[in-house]
């Protein structure tokens, strides 16, 4: 006998759950960084462009696809056949969120360690240069906030949809929304900022190029959750009359808005701070853990502003890993029958595995190395350069050849619910997404191993 699906309360349970998965590390340093490298106003300009087209397309595909079936990534695919490309599409969009937690849970324990040190007034020692370096190569010390961070998500999980994923987003989000907002609003009014602001939101033609597409596209994935399960599941949870569109294009609001919001917290700080520099974002984690710091020791109350900055970026890297892990959990309750209580603990042992390589990576275990990467880099570029392109073209291979865009439309309308962009949807999954999808691929990998520069 089938248990029954857990599911939202309502719409603003999704946006919020759905908005904490897309909202996470990746909007906070990744975004300003890319913008700052990538012509600032142009980048934002083609980022927006693609969001309302590519990701508004994945989102509405993979919650309708997650909705229709009510199963996670791997019962979701194969409720529409049963060949090799349906085992193979479920199953690396469910692989990914489970790959991914283990590295990003090593990057929140880190998140942790900084927010810790400022709460208890360690201002002077985190400035230092080498004390990023330090903490991350010195010892087992990163192991230790690693399950720190971990603990908590999977506290979070072991309550369920409602109880824990929901109650916890309900809170979390209005709150980095208003830190955010807070921190933005201080970053812009600093003495030299104004250069940033304008660097940041006036697009310059002039700085557009070929890679300001790629980055742009391969931020959508960081930015959006696409391609992760994530939103599969999500949608599993989705209640029939809520609207996929409207809960879709809040998503995206939400998640746009917080990403500039990232860059104005950011840019403006760090161009008045380095005498009008775009070079100095180009940092990339150490702009968070090293360059911030810096920029929050100037402000002459760097214990208050580094309490604020590091609490919203903690709860940004916690809802995003809660979502990442309940996606791989839903997956092995629902593939092998696990209670969430077991499902639970087996990700947590799989996570303390692989997350170990990680979160050591850069001390005791930097000797391990793939491909000259270490651990942590290797992770993330199996899954974000490798395999969340080639998941993504699953689902729309899936939506497109064994659905059908018939089929889709008629989740969307459910209970008489819009679908006001079904044009746009229609030719973006069937000839655009692709498009992009391969030259994502194609482009990082030519990154990676140095054919091209990006």
């Amino acid at each position: 006998m089938n248990k029954e699906r857990s599911s939202f309360s309502n719409k603003l349970g999704y946006v919020l759950s759905a908005a904490g998965a897309s909202v996470g590390l990746g909007n906070i340093w990744r975004f300003p960084y890319l913008a700052a490298k990538y012509g600032g106003g142009i980048f934002l300009l083609v980022y927006v462009i693609l969001a309302v087209t590519f990701g508004y397309t994945m989102i509405m595909a993979e919650t309708a696809i997650g909705r229709a079936s009510k199963k996670s990534p791997v019962g979701a695919f194969q409720s529409y056949g049963s060949s090799f490309f349906h085992r193979f599409g479920g199953w690396i969009n469910a692989i990914i969120p489970a790959l991914i937690c283990p590295y990003y849970s090593a990057i929140g324990g880190w998140v942790t360690k900084y927010f810790f040190e400022y709460l208890r007034g360690s201002t002077e020692e985190i400035v230092e240069d080498e004390y990023f370096s330090g903490f991350i190569g010195g010892g087992f010390e990163p192991e230790f906030w690693f399950v720190v961070f971990m603990t908590i998500v999977l506290l979070v999980i072991f309550f369920g949809v409602q109880k824990g994923i929901e109650r916890v987003s309900r809170v979390m989000m209005p709150v980095l929304l208003l830190l955010a907002l807070l921190i933005a609003v201080y970053s812009i009014s600093l003495p030299g900022a104004a250069e940033g602001v304008k660097y940041f939101l006036i697009p310059n033609f002039s700085n557009f190029s070929l890679m300001t597409v790629v980055a742009a596209m391969g931020q959508m994935f960081y930015s959006l959750s696409i391609a992760m399960g994530i939103l599969i599941t999500f949608g599993s949870y989705m209640k029939e009359d809520v609207s996929i569109e409207s809960a879709t294009v809040q998503v995206e609001i939400f998640d746009t808005g917080v990403a500039v919001l990232a860059g104005l917290m950011i840019i403006p700080a760090v161009f008045a701070f380095s005498g009008g520099d775009p070079g100095a974002l180009n940092a990339g984690p150490a702009l968070m853990f090293v360059t911030i710091p810096k920029v929050l020791a100037s402000t002459g109350f760097a214990r208050i502003g580094g309490v604020i900055f590091f609490l919203m970026v903690l709860f940004a890297a916690l809802t995003s890993a809660i979502a990442l892990t309940e996606s791989a959990a839903a997956t092995i309750e629902d593939e092998l029958g696990f209670s969430r209580k077991k499902a639970t603990v087996l990700m947590g042992v799989f996570m303390i595995v692989l997350g170990t390589f990680s979160s050591l990576g850069y001390g005791p275990l930097a000797v391990i190395k793939i491909i000259g990467m270490e651990f942590l880099d290797f992770s993330d570029f199996l899954t974000n350069t490798i395999m969340m392109p080639i998941a993504a073209m699953c689902i729309c291979i899936l939506v497109t050849r064994s659905i059908g865009l018939d089929r889709i439309a008629d989740e969307v309308k459910k209970n008489g619910c819009a679908f006001r962009r079904q044009g746009i949807f229609e030719i973006t999954i069937r000839y655009f997404s692709p498009v992009i999808l391969a030259i994502i691929l194609l482009s990082s990998i030519a990154n990676v191993f140095g054919w091209i520069s990006m």
